[in-house]
């Protein structure tokens, strides 16, 4: 057994409490005749067909020739057919470095990814700042990119050398997303749908995700009687008892936080209400590929309502609202000055009332921002808030407010 499958069964099994589906093995391992899985930062499928090379994701701009190289170690076919199964800049890059090797090689993409890579072009720094926030890397982020030679809008069938590729889209972390099933080989490659995580349908940096459509994709997925699951991140899921249970429980959680959060929406409730009310089954939070160690459900819940209702949270002083300085100087005033607040952020916080103690060193803060004490206080509460959070979009958003704060 592989170092990949021994992964996935410790995982499974509980005795990997610490792991992070953003921790690749750096690996290559075969799953099923003639396919070969690397773990790398984002995941990639290699296929061995009587035609050439076929690749499900290609690699991360950062991380594309050493993952190249594990493929390398697989096949040295020509790379026929390289398959995108989203936009995401840790999925596409790498086919230049086969393209290099003298063969050209057909890019496969749904019909919404080319609108994608125009949208980074335009926000290059905008996405370099969201990247250091999310996981604390200076990286600059890419402005040129693979387009597709041929993209796919419902679903499209391949043939390659005698195998046939069955790809679908489904809208879910993104409107751009596909998945791949290889009917004889029993593989199914889920891209970003599956991770080992809570599904990241409700990330606070990016724009829509759609978690009804993805549940619906998952549903149709688990149908199949896929025997290996390829992730997105994390290791392969093995046996079809498996890859069913995990895609339906996927499916369940965020069935449960859409009808939840659609039902309060529906009887007129506002944001705050939905957010302090909707909570996520607790025993599929505990799942090993469930837990909110990236998204999380409150996220999730903040998306539905993008998605369905607006970016109004029905409070109607958030329609129209004043400067957050001049609201944090009125309130400070009243209080008996900004020291005032910022001392009691640090009583809150002490007592694990994060949330609470978050909003008053905010508020002191844009009252007084040169502050010593201010900034001090700052820092301490959000260090204190960034230790008790699980996901990684919560660590790195309260840990670069901490960061920043002390700069």
């Amino acid at each position: 057994m592989g170092r990949v499958r021994e992964l996935s069964e410790r995982l499974l099994r509980g005795e990997e409490p610490e792991f992070h589906p953003f921790s690749p093995l750096f690996c290559l391992e075969e799953v099923a005749d003639r396919s070969a899985f690397v773990s790398s930062f984002a995941n990639v499928l290699a296929l061995d067909t009587d035609e050439g090379l076929v690749l499900l994701d290609v690699g991360s701009f950062f991380f594309a020739r050493p993952t190249k190289d594990l493929v390398r170690s697989f096949s040295p076919k020509p790379l026929h057919t390289a398959v995108y199964t989203h936009g995401h800049v840790d999925h596409v890059f790498g086919v230049a470095l086969y393209e290099e090797e003298g063969a050209p090689a057909r890019v496969v993409a749904h019909r919404a990814l080319p609108a994608r890579f125009d949208r980074y072009k335009l926000t290059p720094g905008l996405n370099a700042c969201i990247n250091q926030r999310q996981f604390q890397t200076t990286t600059a982020w890419p402005t040129d990119y693979r387009y597709p030679d041929l993209t796919v809008d419902l679903e499209l069938d391949l043939e390659i050398g005698g195998e046939r590729i069955e790809l679908r889209h489904a809208r879910g972390e993104t409107d751009d997303h596909l998945w791949a099933y290889i009917p004889s080989r029993k593989l199914l490659a889920t891209g970003d749908l599956f991770i080992w995580a809570a599904p990241n349908a409700g990330n606070p940096q990016k724009v829509q995700r759609y978690p009804r459509e993805w549940a619906a994709a998952l549903r149709r997925m688990a149908s199949l009687g896929a025997e290996v699951l390829c992730p997105g991140h994390g290791p392969p899921l093995f046996g079809a008892r498996a890859v069913e249970l995990a895609l339906t429980e996927t499916a369940q959680l965020l069935e449960s936080l859409v009808d939840q959060t659609l039902e309060r929406m529906n009887a007129g409730a506002t944001l705050d209400q939905i957010l302090h009310e909707v909570r996520a089954p607790a025993h599929l939070l505990e799942r090993p590929y469930l837990r909110p160690i990236y998204d999380e459900p409150e996220f999730i819940v903040r998306n539905v309502w993008r998605q369905y209702g607006g970016w109004w949270d029905g409070n109607p002083a958030h329609l129209k609202p004043g400067r957050e300085g001049d609201l944090a100087l009125e309130i400070a005033s009243l209080a008996g000055g900004s020291p005032r607040l910022a001392e009691r952020a640090l009583e809150l916080s002490s007592k694990g009332e994060h949330a609470l103690a978050c909003q008053l060193v905010e508020l002191a803060y844009a009252a007084a921002p040169d502050a010593a004490a201010t900034r001090s206080a700052r820092a301490r509460v959000y260090e204190a808030r960034a230790e008790v959070e699980t996901s990684l979009m919560a660590k790195g958003v309260y840990g670069t407010a901490a960061r920043e704060t002390k700069e």
